[in-house]
């Protein structure tokens, strides 16, 4: 049977070889799926804030600015190359209506912080999942590269 290891919120777990990553209440929160095929190394991100503005950074993974670079600094460390690595995210959903205010669609802000700062790294993104006003559970299988969105009152989604 293949291990299912959990990445809670503000975490990232890496497996090499086999196994599958799991990633639950993404409602405004990014899961990222980053995969070196060619390695069979594969991680999650599960970031909840579009941008670090934290003063000594307690916890880059929280972010999408430092939370992605420090996936693929890590990754780079295990032997991935960075032109291979390629990026599947979900989420971003618009979970509560806020009037007047500009953290109102903090998922949207999430989105294109997570667009960015994969231009500015060279990632490619191939895949995506993301608004709506759903919250996602998502399943990353590594040696297969393939992602599965859950989502209630949806079909399964397979990106």
């Amino acid at each position: 049977m293949n291990e299912k290891i959990t990445v809670g919120i503000a975490d990232m777990k890496m497996l090499k070889g086999s196994g599958v990553l799991i990633t639950y209440a993404l409602g405004s929160c990014i899961g990222l799926c980053f995969q070196d095929p060619a390695l069979h190394l594969g991680a999650l991100l599960h970031v909840m804030l579009p941008m670090n503005m934290e003063t000594g950074r307690k916890n880059p993974l929280k972010y999408a600015d430092t939370g992605i670079r420090e996936t693929v600094r890590q990754m780079t460390a295990q032997g991935a190359l960075k032109s291979r690595i390629t990026v599947k995210i979900a989420g971003g959903a618009k979970m509560f209506e806020v009037s007047g205010g500009s953290l109102g669609n903090i998922g949207q802000r999430n989105i294109e912080s997570v667009h960015t700062i994969l231009k500015q790294e060279g990632l490619r993104l191939i895949a995506e999942d993301v608004g709506g006003k759903v919250a996602r559970t998502l399943l990353f299988d590594v040696a297969s590269g393939q992602g599965c969105i859950r989502s209630y009152g949806r079909q399964d989604v397979f990106f």
